[in-house]
């Protein structure tokens, strides 16, 4: 039971919603505003589940996988169908509460704060290609190095964006420091980016056979860590620490935000020889875990809005 336990959460997309809402939170922390309502966590988690496990939706095959995780699916090919089905119908039920609760306040959502979402919702929908094929057949997974940077963009939005937007249509908050809002979501589009290289590493062989030119398939694994990975998390790193001189972080603030980089890069450098799906799914999802974490626990040792 205990060795099934980590499938079952890793798998099935589970951790995944855990860091949707440990990243949003992240962020409200460092802006210093208040916490999302219940909710909209559980909207989140519940779309961040549903949404992700897309792509192993399909009628399992008869025959078994050397993949565990297709293999994963395809022994529980039934839960995964009803699971989906539950987690739609609550994102339903509960985004209908919001639209009839909050109705005056998304109306009165300013229009650029509507552009930026349609602009995150249409790169996620194109992201798998889920409009008919007779509307659109463009499918942004089949980009090759764009991919990454796409991934990233969904993700920083999601997170950045979307929880602040909340809090205006409940007319929480008034952002008085867009600037910082801005930064945090180009910080998070280059590490979920990263984030997004380092995974692609996994599907390395597919990638190359299906003629997917990825970073991985197109520079190899070696030079994607020293050429991309390396330079992308020096840029954050450099980018933070810049702010942190000009906006006078404390020692404290700075130590923790420099974990998740430091991380970043020590789990680049062990990705040269392939690793099994599960270190994907734990250790680089994981880097996403502890940078949430640091990012709440650096924004209770500073009064500054970062």
């Amino acid at each position: 039971m205990l060795k099934k336990f980590p499938a079952f959460i890793f798998f099935a997309n589970y951790f995944v919603g855990i860091l949707a809402v440990a990243l949003s939170i992240e962020t409200l922390a460092q802006l210093h505003l208040p916490l999302n309502s219940i909710p909209y966590y559980l909207l989140i988690f519940s779309a961040t589940v549903f949404y992700y496990t897309i792509a192993y939706s399909s009628p399992p095959g008869l025959e078994t996988s050397p993949n565990p995780r297709t293999e994963w699916y395809r022994t529980h090919h039934r839960f995964v169908r009803y699971s989906q089905y539950f987690l739609f119908a609550l994102c339903l039920i509960i985004a209908t509460w919001f639209l009839i609760n909050d109705f005056a306040g998304i109306v009165a959502l300013p229009l650029y704060w509507w552009l930026m979402i349609l602009a995150i919702c249409t790169a996620a929908v194109l992201y798998y290609g889920l409009l008919p094929k007779s509307v659109i057949s463009f499918n942004l997974r089949n980009t090759g190095w764009l991919k990454a940077f796409v991934i990233g963009f969904v993700w920083a939005g999601f997170v950045n964006v979307f929880p602040v937007a909340m809090l205006k249509i409940e007319g929480r908050i008034i952002l008085h420091e867009p600037a910082f809002m801005v930064w945090l979501f180009v910080k998070n589009w280059m590490v979920m980016s990263a984030n997004a290289i380092m995974f692609d590493m996994k599907d390395y062989e597919d990638d190359a056979n299906i003629q997917l030119k990825t970073f991985a398939v197109a520079m190899g694994l070696r030079n994607t860590i020293f050429y991309v990975l390396v330079p992308l998390l020096s840029v954050g790193l450099l980018s933070f620490l810049t702010l942190a001189w000009f906006a006078d972080f404390s020692p404290v603030t700075v130590f923790f935000n420099l974990i998740p980089f430091v991380s970043y890069l020590i789990v680049a450098f062990t990705l040269q020889k392939p690793k099994n799906v599960l270190f994907y799914l734990i250790v680089i999802d994981g880097l996403l875990l502890v940078k949430a974490i640091c990012g709440i626990l650096g924004s209770f040792f500073t009064d500054t809005i970062y």
